[in-house]
């Protein structure tokens, strides 16, 4: 079947009793034992199992041509997971350009437990070069978040295996309908499906995918059952009612975003714009390659510094000023602003999600902004 039919059909169960065509909240947090003092219906206490849990993850190991999934809380309960789950002494290689949240955890939590080394693993010779006999994982962001660089899945991937190292990637950015990086031989997909997943700004959590079902991913699995930080029921809910028309959202946010970035490309008062779907992106050809589109994120750097940035960012009226991303209004950032003293971002660089606006009334919105910068 299609991507629009699975969406809508991998995880939708008619309701046995009532014959509900949409599978109703279950809002139980535990299950009656059968007169041996099993589960002949699969669940047993909410923390290991629900039927809304269960269908949520169904769809995502679907969408990700993944084994199998486990919903998280958060996006970064999710990747707490793949970091708890590594070996003590593990070496881990991260992107020094990935979301400053992930990275903090990483390095306030594991530090002590991981070695950890943060570097451009779009640089082959780089990436080579930091590989050691302890490295367990190449942690992979792409399109990375805020600078919008790609790196080469199937490259990593090659070099990770000849060294027994897992991959793991971030595909929040690019969500499953621009990009499938199990496909292209990463190990494991990683979602906050606070963002495109949900994409209504309206619900957090986070889930994992994996490629294949073996010792790794039961040690996974079994720190979700163990640790509890699962979406509840209602999430659930409403996340595989949000996926059923991620097909037709995606398309309308990576059409937004690919004309926003071509009107503020010739703006005269924008120094760049970072955006994979622009031939002027320095990895335009390898995201034509790697991916199914190019995404509704961009960012853009505005001549005159943060002063200007900042200018522009509070005379907009149709893009709310606001962290996160991938919800149907659109939202922007200064993300050194946000990030902290030790970013590496640029200060004059403004993040946007696209949103699902008419592009007419985001650009004329925009135009008037920069008209005062």
């Amino acid at each position: 079947m299609k991507i629009e039919t699975l969406a809508i059909h991998a995880a939708n169960h008619t309701d046995g009793s009532t014959a509900a065509v949409i599978q109703p909240i279950v809002l139980a947090t535990t299950f009656e034992r059968d007169k041996d003092g099993g589960y002949s219906k699969g669940y047993s206490y909410s923390r290991a199992g629900n039927p809304n849990r269960q269908a949520l993850e169904t769809v995502l190991a679907v969408l990700e041509d993944g084994a199998e999934a486990a919903a998280f809380s958060s996006g970064n309960a999710a990747g707490m997971t793949v970091f708890q789950s590594l070996k003590p002494g593990t070496h881990v290689i991260a992107p020094n350009d990935m979301y400053h949240g992930l990275r903090n955890q990483i390095k306030l939590l594991f530090t002590g437990i991981l070695e950890l080394d943060f570097i451009d693993v779009t640089n082959e010779e780089e990436l080579t070069a930091h590989i050691k006999p302890n490295t367990g994982l190449i942690w992979l962001e792409t399109p990375s978040n805020p600078l919008l660089k790609i790196t080469d899945i199937k490259k990593v991937v090659a070099i990770a295996q000849q060294h027994g190292i897992k991959v793991a990637c971030d595909n929040t950015f690019a969500s499953p309908l621009g990009q499938q990086p199990l496909i292209l031989g990463a190990d494991i997909v990683m979602h906050s499906t606070t963002k495109y997943l949900g994409g209504h700004s309206d619900l957090t959590g986070g889930a994992l995918i994996t490629a294949r079902k073996d010792d790794w991913w039961e040690r996974i699995q079994h720190i979700q059952q163990m640790g509890g930080a699962i979406p509840s029921p209602t999430d659930c809910y409403w996340l595989v009612r949000s996926i059923k028309t991620l097909p037709y959202r995606m398309r309308g946010h990576v059409q937004n975003a690919q004309l926003l970035a071509e009107y503020l490309e010739q703006h005269p008062n924008i120094e760049q714009v970072l955006y994979p779907g622009l031939p002027s992106h320095p990895q335009h050809e390898l995201a034509k390659a790697q991916m199914l589109n190019f995404g509704g994120m961009l960012s853009f750097l505005v001549k005159g510094g943060a002063e200007a940035a900042e200018k522009v960012l509070n005379h907009l009226t149709l893009f709310t000023p606001a962290t996160s991303l991938g919800g149907v209004e659109s939202l922007i950032e200064r993300r050194a602003a946000i990030e902290g003293p030790d970013t590496k971002t640029p200060q004059n660089l403004l993040r946007v999600s696209v949103g699902l606006e008419h592009i007419d009334d985001l650009m004329e919105d925009m135009e008037a902004a920069l008209k005062l910068v």
